[in-house]
């Protein structure tokens, strides 16, 4: 891998993470985030705080998940590859346990296939559809064929009792939808049991060429 394009996707890394954590949108050592690159996935280290991970500190996998350099990856580092093997043109994934997003993912009596209504037109352009994956225990790989295969036909997926996964053409776009998603789950619990007004399919639909 050419030094410049680790340098810039581990620059790109650092201040994601610093961003996520400084804004409550992970705590401890929880969430994990990663950039393809020409010579593999650069990707959070295991027992790491985004608060104060260093770029000297990130794992390289390739995109089977195998840890070709670096300290040990996160355990989650699989699902990151399994998702970017899904989607050729996603180059970043980020994974929190952002507070309302893992609020809705351990509600019951939700709609798996689709879990938060399209209440804003930026959920809608930047999310979709979201289903929700049944629970699996951290760093559990039996999470990662059903991760693909879902990956595959969406760009994000919320994890039960657990929270969110997104990937993005970019990780500045990664990172959009992640926080769209937050927010829509935020507004999603502040509406429970009131009468709200989603977009209407053909709404969504007329989107689409804006997304």
């Amino acid at each position: 891998m050419r030094a410049t394009e680790r340098a810039q996707a581990a620059d790109d890394i650092i201040a994601a993470a610093r961003s996520v954590f400084s804004r409550g949108l992970t705590h401890g050592s929880t969430g994990n985030i990663s950039v393809r690159t020409t010579h593999g996935i650069l990707v959070t280290p295991t027992g790491s705080s985004l608060g104060t991970v260093e770029a000297d500190d990130l794992s390289l996998i390739d995109e089977r998940g195998v840890h070709l350099s670096g300290p040990k990856p996160s355990k989650e580092a699989f699902l990151h590859a399994a998702v970017l093997r899904a989607r050729p043109s996603a180059q970043a994934v980020v994974h929190t346990h952002s507070t309302y997003g893992a609020a809705v993912s351990c509600m019951r009596d939700l709609d798996t296939e689709n879990v938060l209504p399209p209440l804003t037109a930026y959920f809608a352009m930047r999310v979709g559809r979201l289903p929700l994956l049944p629970y699996h225990a951290p760093g559990d790989t039996g999470l990662e064929s059903l991760a693909e295969a879902t990956a595959a036909k969406r760009p994000a997926m919320l994890l039960s009792n657990h929270g969110p996964v997104v990937a993005g053409t970019s990780l500045a776009a990664a990172m959009d939808a992640l926080e769209e998603l937050e927010e829509t789950a935020k507004l999603f619990l502040l509406l429970r049991g009131l009468p709200v007004n989603p977009l209407t399919d053909e709404q969504v639909t007329a989107l689409d060429s804006r997304a």
